[in-house]
């Protein structure tokens, strides 16, 4: 797969580790190890190995897990591992590769993450991430391509498709930060400001070529909305379109955000991360870079690539663009790798998870 992918000069890509279906990512407070989530049953640790090289091994596989796709840490050590239904915290997540017999604390128990009937696995890969006061932050997607009427102020009430905040202790003071999000599958907090920003799905079956994609970020206060089921991107009508027609007469909130940034009609960008190493050229340092996994039901596929997002002086997001690419074959519209997740490494390369080749990818720069 190498020979295909493409970075700008300087940049050289290479496998860093092989991760069955490698999903989130996790990069210790020391910086020593990463953490990758999966959809399936398996939570992995990456980490030296005593005789070189890298260990890749299963963290504590007899937990049962159901769809542990998010993964995040505290600054004390302490593992997050949030699932379909269930976020569990396991302390000193260093020791638990291979050990069946672990403590595991429910921050949030098994049925309580969302009411039981509404934990499907469409939409269900669930994103987390911790503050420095250790409280946690969780994406919650909608399980439908549009919900239903009957749903729109249940899921508002309970943060289903929006981010909700717990105590990171034991999952108590949940607060709704966020509704009015279809499905966001990639959230990071801004180093300092501690800000929230995110990503969020495209609507399927309006077309090739609508509704964009968004990156978002919270600014209101809480519950910020902004604008589904009513509206995509910065004017997409979704409400009384062909897929919600049952929403045509629902007024509209009164008021709804638009995103910071548009992405291109179904590219499903995933993960995203603050650039905060010193190892790329200073026009890199301190936007974002988000990972695009690529189309599921657009004629010509597009998408299955890294973007960069830099910032404004005013702190909004910038423009868009194409980073790392060559995961999708042009000529035949197959995947050779899918980008989910990125995050930054000790020595401030680039890792980037891909769940169809089974691979984490590392980016580094060299001065061309």
């Amino acid at each position: 797969m190498l020979p295909h992918l493409r970075l700008p000069p300087g940049f050289q890509i290479e496998p860093f580790a092989l991760v069955p279906g490698a999903r989130h990512l996790a990069v210790s407070p020391d910086g020593s190890r990463l953490v990758v989530g999966s959809r399936q049953d398996r939570v992995w640790l990456v980490r030296e190995g005593a005789a070189g090289g890298r260990e890749v091994r299963p963290i504590a596989p007899g937990l049962d897990w159901r769809l542990p796709n998010g993964v995040c840490w505290g600054a004390d050590g302490t593992l997050f591992v949030a699932e379909l239904n269930r976020v569990l915290a396991l302390p000193r997540a260093d020791s638990l590769a291979d050990d069946e017999r672990v403590s595991a604390v429910a921050v949030v128990p098994q049925g309580q993450l969302v009411p039981p009937e509404e934990a499907t696995a469409n939409h269900g890969a669930r994103v987390c991430r911790v503050d420095a006061q250790g409280r946690l932050y969780l994406a919650l997607g909608q399980p439908y391509n549009v919900q239903p009427r009957a749903k729109v102020a249940l899921y508002e009430r309970l943060g289903i498709g929006g981010i909700i905040r717990v105590d990171g202790r034991d999952g108590s003071r949940r607060e709704v930060l966020a509704v009015g999000i279809r499905n966001s599958v990639g959230l990071t907090l801004q180093p300092g400001s501690q800000t929230v920003w995110f990503t969020d799905n495209q609507t399927d079956r309006l077309g090739d070529d609508t509704p964009p994609g968004e990156l978002n970020r919270i600014t209101q206060p809480a519950p910020e909305h902004f604008g589904y089921p009513w509206f995509q991107g910065r004017d997409v009508r979704i409400a009384g379109s062909a897929v919600a027609p049952d929403l045509a007469d629902l007024p509209p909130p009164p008021r709804w955000t638009r995103p910071q940034a548009e992405f291109p009609a179904h590219q499903a960008q995933l993960g995203l991360t603050f650039y905060t190493g010193q190892q790329f050229p200073p026009e890199y340092r301190g936007g974002l870079f988000v990972a695009a996994h690529g189309s599921w039901n657009r004629s010509q596929p597009t998408g299955a690539l890294v973007q960069y997002v830099p910032l404004r002086p005013d702190g909004s997001a910038g423009t868009p663009q194409v980073f790392a690419e060559g995961w999708l074959d042009p000529a035949t519209g197959r995947y050779r790798g899918r980008p989910v997740d990125v995050a930054v490494w000790r020595d401030g390369s680039l890792l980037v998870s891909d769940d169809a080749a089974g691979v984490v990818w590392r980016i580094h720069y060299r001065q061309p």
